[in-house]
């Protein structure tokens, strides 16, 4: 009797401990759902739309550009009251603890040539009452020109607006991609626009001005600036104030209406598709590079032979080389069978080359079954690519006819934030690979003539033997 007494009061027992474990463990749903976001205490605070959702291996988060979702992580835990989320394929993650409805923590990014750590602040999203304000229509593109010519030679910009009503995304496109697109709402005359999706983190103010002018204050090249040099300067977390141009000196640029800005003779942005030539476009395309296994791999490999080749100048470190791996993707699944071989020439960072954590998360995050070679550092690429002259874009995309030669070099990559011109990218894309792909009947006709020729010429050397 004892022995049962005893056996019933450790189940008991058991029970109450089991129960006391299950009611501290925070269930997942704590965090499902949508967040207002925001990395502080580098620089301007940079908020962002993040939405949780799933639970144990399902659990993911997802990033936004502009109105869409648009990237995800790579792996996601809550464990005990902690959030991990991790998107590897940018060497980003953020760490934070859940008390009381609110997140916070810290978030990691590892980018070309720094580490930077932001605090991470969290909260339930909560729809705003629409504005009274009379609200300015600012939609579609804009040119940006420069007092001063940039690093790569540009006079002019272009920013790309799509508007919903107090709502606006905006993106700033240049030679070499976009920025992503920026999104905010319109508030005391003004829209604060920021952006974050695992990568880029910027912030740009946009007032609309009596003239029909915009005025864009660009505290994201005043982050970047800040974080590739290491000395960004602190603000106070949540009491940003973006009336003022900060201390940092962000540029403050005039955006015209592309129509304007031809009828004033301002200078236009340039052209993505002569901003890089060749030397000599009467020499064959070549390349020796290995891949992550370390088997080197050439243009006169057979996989590439008698093959349109897109060779891709790129690197996991650079946004936009993420946003083009996305669209190659599309094009080597739907003409990798009519004959395109898709290349890429990755070049990596030094301390990157080693395990390349990066590279391979990449290549899984966005399924990338093409053809990709670790072609060496950043520094080297005018030195592993000397064919190509001005090459000084990331990405760069070299369109390689069936006979080895250069037909065009497109610069950059403008994403889908960047609206019309991505659209027009994308016919720009499939055009030249459509034509370089019905050149196989020109070069079967000739292969044929030749084999002809050939033949007769034997039989004629047997019969003139004879």
């Amino acid at each position: 009797m004892k022995t049962l007494e005893r056996l019933v009061s450790l189940s008991l027992l058991l029970i109450a401990v089991t129960g006391t474990t299950t009611a501290k463990e925070t269930p997942t749903s704590a965090v499902d759902g949508r967040w207002d976001a925001a990395l502080v205490n580098n620089g301007p605070d940079i908020p962002f739309r993040l939405d949780i959702a799933g639970a144990g291996p399902t659990l993911k988060g997802t990033f936004y550009d502009g109105f869409k979702p648009y990237d995800g992580t790579t792996s996601a835990s809550f464990k005990g009251g902690q959030l991990t989320l991790k998107a590897e394929h940018y060497l980003t993650t953020i760490k934070a603890t859940l008390k009381d409805g609110v997140l916070t923590g810290t978030t990691v990014l590892e980018g070309p040539s720094y580490v930077a750590r932001f605090d991470f602040h969290a909260v339930r999203h909560r729809d705003e009452p629409a504005t009274t304000e009379s609200v300015p229509q600012i939609a579609g593109a804009w040119e940006v020109p420069l007092d001063t010519p940039s690093k790569k030679g540009e006079k002019a910009y272009r920013l790309i607006v799509e508007q919903h009503g107090a709502d606006a995304a905006a993106s700033i496109l240049r030679v070499d991609g976009d920025t992503g697109a920026y999104s905010g709402t319109y508030k005391n005359g003004q829209w604060v626009l920021s952006h974050f999706d695992g990568s880029r983190p910027g912030v740009i103010i946009v007032k609309a001005k009596e003239d029909g002018t915009l005025e864009v204050v660009a505290h994201n090249e005043a982050i970047l600036r800040a974080l590739e040099g290491n000395d960004s300067k602190k603000a106070n977390a949540g009491n940003y104030n973006y009336s003022d141009k900060p201390s940092d000196d962000a540029p403050t640029y005039l955006a015209y209406r592309s129509e304007v800005a031809r009828a004033k003779g301002l200078p236009e942005p340039a052209n993505y598709t002569t901003h890089t030539t060749v030397r000599d476009a009467n020499e064959k395309f070549t390349f020796k590079f290995r891949d992550v296994d370390g088997h080197w791999v050439s243009n006169d490999d057979a996989r590439f032979k008698g093959k349109v080749v897109l060779a891709i100048v790129t690197g996991t470190w650079c946004p936009n080389c993420h946003d083009e791996a996305q669209y190659l993707v599309q094009l080597d699944r739907k003409y990798r069978d009519q004959g395109l071989a898709i290349v890429a020439l990755d070049f990596e960072e030094p301390e990157q080359q080693g395990s390349l954590n990066r590279e391979r998360a990449f290549v899984k995050q966005y399924g990338v079954k093409y053809t990709y070679l670790i072609a060496g550092a950043p520094s080297e690429m005018w030195e592993k690519i000397p064919q190509a002259v001005n090459l000084n874009t990331w990405p760069a995309t070299v369109f390689v006819g069936r006979d080895g030669l250069v037909k065009s070099i497109h610069a950059g990559f403008a994403s889908p934030a960047s609206g019309e011109f991505n659209r027009q990218l994308k016919e720009e894309f499939t055009s030249t690979i459509e034509h370089l792909l019905a050149d196989k009947a020109a070069v079967t006709t000739a292969q044929n003539f030749l084999g002809d020729f050939n033949r007769d010429f034997v039989a004629t050397a047997a019969l003139t033997s004879d």
